[in-house]
């Protein structure tokens, strides 16, 4: 039997590194933890008790010279990543990156020519890539059931900066670049992207500081993408909530059909409300619930999914993960493209 993957882990303390680390204790007899790099300072405030007594490494540099490993679960700053990916990659080590991975297009270009260079097995952090929901209405773009696709509205709002603190580094432009764009809003682009198979012709954005706690980056906005085949999607969203709370939902009108999606719908997996044509006097009304998911760890059921998608990529079995150094790069275009429309108040061509 195959023996399991051994995996270094880097950025121990990162906002979602114990929940990775319990997603991957779900498929143990594919991938263990062996190694730990904790960053942030040498920080291991969140590490779990099971892996305590694992090797620990001041830096990518000591834990490559000393251990033995497959693969690496990356959770850094952005500011952080292209110098330990680079070296991983040197060293032909695999590499899963947390989202966003880089806050800029010139650092995600850097990471995508050192991956695609090194040919290891790449993975990145968009789960919604593996959501049931997100992949039915993929397939309802494909199909045509749209008709003509001619608006796309995201909106996610959650927990204000005071849920993190001001200080938090996910708020300092130096190490992320960017702000709510970056780390939460990146999930949105991505999957416009993925669901719509369609580029992005053009930006305009107003993104800032709309809340009471000053920033360094912007704490939310509104964008307006233009789609390649003259669809328009706006996506709205800021830490904008008083509480650890949050509201995410996506509405898809074409030209025969209409669809809402509440990904959070309370014992569900998500639900697609599916509203179509009136063909003789008959309203076509339908849906779409995905089953509700109880897996332990960063993204549940999908996060499983991600994980078990980049294995086989590494064991030779499938010719790519649905996360690509090339979506991850368009991803970091937009997220660049939507603050540099806003900061100089005009349309981006892209």
């Amino acid at each position: 039997m195959t023996q399991p993957l051994k995996l270094a882990f880097i950025g121990v303390d990162n906002p979602h590194g114990a929940g990775w680390r319990d997603l991957i204790a779900n498929v143990t007899a594919e991938a263990t933890i062996t190694s730990l790099v904790p960053m942030y300072g040498a920080t291991t405030a969140s590490l779990q008790q099971c892996y305590v007594d694992l090797p620990r490494y001041a830096s990518t540099t000591e834990l490559i010279a000393n251990e033995q490993f497959d693969a690496a679960v990356i959770c850094l700053p952005n500011d952080e990543t292209v110098a330990v990916v680079q070296q991983l990659a040197d060293a032909g080590k695999h590499i899963l990156l947390e989202k966003p991975g880089a806050g800029r297009i010139a650092d995600a270009e850097q990471i995508q020519h050192a991956i695609d260079q090194a040919g290891v097995a790449f993975q990145s952090g968009y789960m919604f890539r593996y959501d049931q929901c997100a992949n039915r209405l993929r397939q309802m773009v494909v199909d045509g059931q749209f008709g003509k696709l001619i608006s796309i509205e995201s909106k996610y709002v959650t927990s204000d900066v005071n849920r993190r603190g001001r200080d938090h580094y996910l708020f300092d432009k130096t190490a992320s670049y960017a702000g709510f764009f970056s780390w939460l809003a990146c999930h949105h682009l991505d999957l416009l992207l993925y669901v719509t198979d369609q580029s992005v012709k053009a930006i305009t954005a107003r993104v800032g500081v709309f809340g009471d706690i000053p920033t360094t980056v912007e704490d939310g906005g509104t964008a307006l993408l233009d789609m390649q085949h003259g669809a328009l999607a706006t996506i709205t969203g800021g830490y904008w909530v008083p509480r650890w709370a949050g509201e995410m939902y996506w509405t898809l009108r074409g030209s025969e059909r209409w669809v809402h999606w509440d990904p959070r719908k309370e014992n569900t997996g998500g639900v697609l409300e599916i509203h179509g044509p009136q063909p003789q006097w008959y309203a076509m009304e339908d849906e779409f619930i995905a089953p509700a998911d109880d897996t332990h760890g960063y993204g549940g059921a999908n996060g499983i999914a991600l994980l078990r998608d980049w294995y086989a990529l590494i064991r030779g079995e499938v010719a790519s993960c649905r996360n690509t150094t090339q979506s991850m790069v368009d991803t970091v275009r937009l997220i660049e493209n939507i603050i540099t429309a806003s900061n100089e108040g005009r349309r981006i061509d892209c």
